[in-house]
């Protein structure tokens, strides 16, 4: 964010009401692929800014102001998110649509192993993320004035044709498992159950801010693939992320002994979730990993397309995440036949 940009944010916050203690400063976070963000601070205020990045957009991405407005409903319930200051859709201001929001102190996971974690703090910190998800689909979206968040039913075959005309509209080459995959899932939808909650879209264990010395989730972030939808497709996306090697890059749990470090098996993690939820079993379940390898490969292409059109917000990662679209859609493969 350049100087012109940072008064024009500073003008634009003290005309919503914010009173800025001092001149605003802006460092931009080195996460999140999709929507820029950046850590406003003066001397003795901090904020959280997040924009739409630059350049053109594919249809309904980036969805800055949906992430405000289901984090702003949530902000009296058992799912914890920041607080959310203002949503500016003048594009005039900086060139793009931006929100503002507190900035929430709070440990960041990005190993869902947690290494050098002891025992029995990393099985607390799982329980919490799991009562975290259950909580999210258990909230009344008419009640919160989120009932038109997203249309309802057929959420699947909604979903499969979103990400697929995403996937084709950012394709750089021929992808043969992506292509299979997407056949499997379109003949393979299963039969509506009438479950219809607030879906995050994207929850996973490095999404969540926690309590310094605790293991309480102070924030969910990232809120803008949320919708009204199915929940599996949250409860399937953390399982799908666990399937990936483990470290920096996949950041998941595969073959990680997980007894051994407290961490529960895929089956406990589901199990823990049904109780919460009152739910006896899961049909098929294969089918909502598939998907989430499906739409996460869909995602992945979109940000290696950013990168080569040089909208990315960090280029080398983004195409390095890119990378991973047919081995993503092979994962899906393999989950689809489990």
């Amino acid at each position: 964010m350049d100087e012109r940009e940072l008064e024009a944010v500073a003008t634009w916050m003290r005309g919503q009401g914010i009173a800025l203690e001092g001149v605003l400063q802006a460092q931009k976070f080195d996460v999140g692929q999709s929507n820029p963000t950046y850590h406003l601070t003066t001397d003795n205020q901090s904020f959280v800014l997040r924009r739409k990045p630059p350049g053109v957009l594919l249809k309904s991405a980036h969805a800055v102001d949906r992430e405000f407005c289901v984090q702003q409903a949530l902000a009296d319930t058992d799912v914890p998110v920041p607080r959310m200051l203002a949503l500016c859709e003048d594009d005039s201001v900086i060139g793009a649509m931006f929100y503002v929001m507190e900035h929430v102190e709070g440990r960041n996971i990005d190993d869902p192993s947690m290494p050098g974690m002891a025992f029995s703090n990393r099985a607390a910190i799982m329980t919490e993320m799991n009562r975290v998800l259950a909580a999210i689909h258990s909230v009344d979206p008419d009640a919160l004035g989120l009932g038109n968040f997203g249309p309802p039913g057929n959420y699947y075959e909604r979903q499969l044709a979103r990400w697929t005309k995403q996937y084709r509209a950012s394709e750089t080459g021929e992808v043969a498992a992506m292509d299979a995959l997407i056949g499997w899932l379109g003949a393979n939808l299963p039969p509506e159950d009438g479950q219809r909650t607030l879906v995050h879209g994207d929850f996973r264990i490095d999404n969540m801010l926690f309590a310094p010395d605790g293991p309480e989730c102070r924030a969910v972030l990232d809120w803008e693939l949320s919708t009204l939808g199915h929940p599996y497709a949250d409860l399937a996306g953390v399982i799908m992320q666990w399937q990936l090697p483990p470290g920096p890059e996949g950041r998941g749990l595969a073959g990680v002994n997980r007894s051994a470090l407290g961490l529960p098996s895929d089956t406990e993690f589901v199990a823990q979730y049904c109780r919460r939820r009152g739910i006896d079993h899961i049909s098929g379940f294969g089918f909502y990993v598939a998907f989430a390898f499906f739409r996460m490969a869909a995602i992945l292409q979109g940000v290696k397309r950013r990168a080569l059109d040089g909208n990315a917000s960090n280029p080398d990662k983004a195409l390095r995440l890119g990378s991973f679209v047919p081995r993503f859609a092979e994962l899906g493969l393999e989950a689809a036949q489990a």
